[in-house]
């Protein structure tokens, strides 16, 4: 009787299991030799080599069948039964890759029919361990036969022959093992592929092959999933195989030009993206994928735009803050009609990542200098400062309005929205002024920046005297505040320091004027609301 104070080496089980997979392993290694190591040493010829190696395969098979009936014979019997399959896979090739006897098309449809037979025993067997076997064997030692493209082709028929299981049973582990040695294989190979081009100074070799593969990869990953998920919502290992099949068509777009990189990746994200959407069509409609398969697709979706954004640009990085702000853009948009929170994230993320960009091609020393100023500012970065002004304040006038909002994180959005739009209206003042060509157009930019942060914080004082009763009356009062002695603070440390003539007059009139109208205002505002108080 074993029990729980049994030493591990008396427990049938666990020694039955170990024993079986080092069988399995070991038996495996053993065909490879005799289809690879035998032919290198000259022993048999290569039809008696791939004959006995089918044979020998499904000698296993039919073993593992009569073993798995009889009492006890359940571990060995799966061991056999999966060591011959994957046997089978490996000479199949082996015919395919190494000896090159049949096209490749045939090679991979028997390939596909012998991991079906695989995982088809597997399923009547209810036995996730003989489909894992069969898929990791046959995937790990493929390599060993063939290093070339074709090998992607057999993984790819290993991933997609395990759809229809993962279908109808909850196997986790499989999924994994079907997906990531395809994937793993078609990175190395990229990088490899990558590689050589720049030693050699040419195009990548096999990009075309490559990306087919990579592109068939995540069309399995893509379609097993939605599937899978269809019959088993809860399966959140299928939607996490999503963004594990998308890397290998990220990485394989590097091997081409910029525009043609920018167009497979955008359409990946489109696919993606336009999958995650499907979390906003009515409930009992097919075409609705589970909420963690829509969240695992957005952020997949989100990177690949990222991806699309960086390469598309990258001969123009002053364009790059235009389109992260744009695609940012585009998420709020959504979000503001849905009122979804991962929307919302993804378009709050874009923005800081273009504000970001924005901040270090036009950095504080950039904006305080003229001779900075005119070789590194031009009309696409303030094009890029207007763009994500409107982000900022679209972002800050969504966030209130999303479901059970917090106030702190409104109050913290608000503010930083605040602090990036007067810094987009300076870059932009600024990178026009320079636009002139003359050193007073830089004077005037910071001029009109300075005046138009004093009447952004007029504006906001106002608002919030106005309505000193709600909620947001104080946002809009620290808001205005801040502002206003931001505003002041450049006046006097900058503006006077660096302005010359009318410019520096006009901005201390304009200024000096708008904060006596902001002090009377004030001081009325507060006189009305104690008598009002008074009269009650």
């Amino acid at each position: 009787m074993v029990t729980e104070r049994t030493p591990w080496w008396q427990r049938e089980g666990v020694i039955s299991r170990v024993l079986a997979v080092a069988g399995v392993g070991v038996t495996l290694i053993g065909v490879l030799m005799l289809l690879v190591l035998a032919a290198q040493a000259g022993f048999f010829g290569p039809v008696a080599r791939v004959v006995a190696g089918g044979v020998f395969s499904a000698g296993l098979v039919g073993a593992g069948w009569r073993v798995f009936g009889r009492p006890g014979g359940r571990v060995g019997g799966i061991a056999l039964v999966a060591t011959g399959i994957a046997g089978a896979y490996l000479d199949v090739v082996a015919v395919t890759g190494y000896y090159r006897w049949v096209p490749a098309g045939v090679g991979l449809a028997v390939a596909l029919a012998v991991a079906l037979a695989g995982v088809g025993v597997a399923m009547r067997w209810q036995s996730q361990p003989l489909a894992v076997g069969v898929v990791l064997g046959a995937a790990v030692l493929s390599p060993a036969l063939t290093t070339e493209v074709m090998l992607l082709g057999f993984l790819v028929v290993l991933q997609g022959a395990g759809v229809p299981v993962q279908m109808r049973r909850d196997w986790p582990v499989l999924h994994i093992a079907r997906t990531m040695p395809v994937v793993l294989a078609t990175l190395v190979m990229v990088v490899i592929s990558e590689i050589y081009a720049t030693i050699d100074g040419s195009d990548p070799r096999n990009r075309v092959a490559l990306l087919a593969a990579a592109l068939a990869c995540a069309v399995v990953g893509l379609i097993g999933a939605v599937l899978t998920t269809h019959r088993r919502p809860a399966d959140i290992t299928a939607s996490v195989t999503i963004a594990l099949t998308a890397l290998p068509t990220l990485a394989a777009a590097l091997l081409f030009d910029r525009a043609v990189a920018a167009a497979i990746v955008g359409g990946l994200a489109a696919v993606l993206l336009a999958l995650a959407a499907t979390i906003f069509v009515p409930a009992p409609s097919r075409l609705r994928v589970p909420p963690h398969t829509a969240l695992v697709s957005a952020l997949t979706g989100a990177v690949a735009l990222l991806h699309t954004c960086i390469t598309g640009t990258g001969g123009h990085l002053h364009l790059l803050p235009t389109a992260l702000f744009a695609v940012a853009l585009g998420f709020l948009g959504v979000a503001t009609t849905t009122r979804n929170r991962v929307a919302t994230g993804l378009g709050a993320a874009f923005t800081l990542l273009g504000g970001l960009t924005l901040f270090a091609l036009a950095s504080p020393e950039t904006l305080g200098a003229y001779h900075h100023a005119d070789q590194d500012l031009d009309l696409a970065i303030a094009v890029a400062a207007i763009i994500g002004a409107a982000t900022a304040a679209l972002l800050a006038w969504t966030v209130p309005r999303l479901p059970r909002a917090d106030h702190v994180l409104v109050t913290g959005v608000w503010i930083a929205a605040s602090l990036a739009g007067l810094y987009y209206v300076l870059v932009t003042a600024v990178s026009l002024g320079v636009t002139l060509g003359t050193e007073d157009g830089f004077l005037l930019g910071h001029s009109l920046a300075t005046i138009i942060w004093m009447i952004a914080a007029t504006a906001a004082l106002f608002y919030g005297l106005r309505r000193l009763t709600t909620a947001p009356a104080k946002v809009f009062l620290v808001s205005g505040l801040l502002v206003a002695a931001a505003a002041l603070a450049k006046l006097f440390l900058f503006d006077l320091a660096t302005l010359s003539g009318l410019v520096r007059v006009a901005a201390f009139l304009v200024v000096g004027m708008l904060l006596l109208l902001t002090g009377t205002r004030y001081a009325r505002a507060f006189a009305d609301s104690a008598s009002n108080s008074a009269r009650k």
